[in-house]
């Protein structure tokens, strides 16, 4: 509720049954009953994944590590605006990481 005198947010007074406001100190009777009721936010959950889900681009590209010759791979910009992206690749098989400068 806002305080018909600052336009302020009024606070809830539970055992006065009133409202009041914390800025200038007017009170006004609550309507309804006078129920002031409290809530627990409820319990954030966290989904844990156990297994890799394959969601990038694959090219045809040898790992270095074990010989497969398929790779995620995903363009970042790691150097200054005016230079190449560099390409990372992904094994799918051992999942060894390596870069390619442009």
């Amino acid at each position: 509720m806002l305080c018909p005198k600052c336009k302020r947010l009024m606070r809830p007074e539970a055992a006065s049954k009133r409202w009041v406001c914390s800025a200038c100190g007017t009170s006004t009777k609550m309507g309804g009953g006078g129920v002031v009721t409290h809530s627990e936010p409820k319990a954030k959950q966290m989904t844990v994944i156990s297994e890799k889900i394959a969601t990038n681009p694959t090219a045809k590209e040898e790992c270095p590590k074990c010989g497969n010759d398929t790779a995620f791979w995903v363009l970042r910009q790691t150097r200054g605006a005016d230079e190449p992206e560099t390409r990372i690749f992904e094994c799918t098989k051992c999942g060894n990481k390596w870069r390619e400068y442009q």
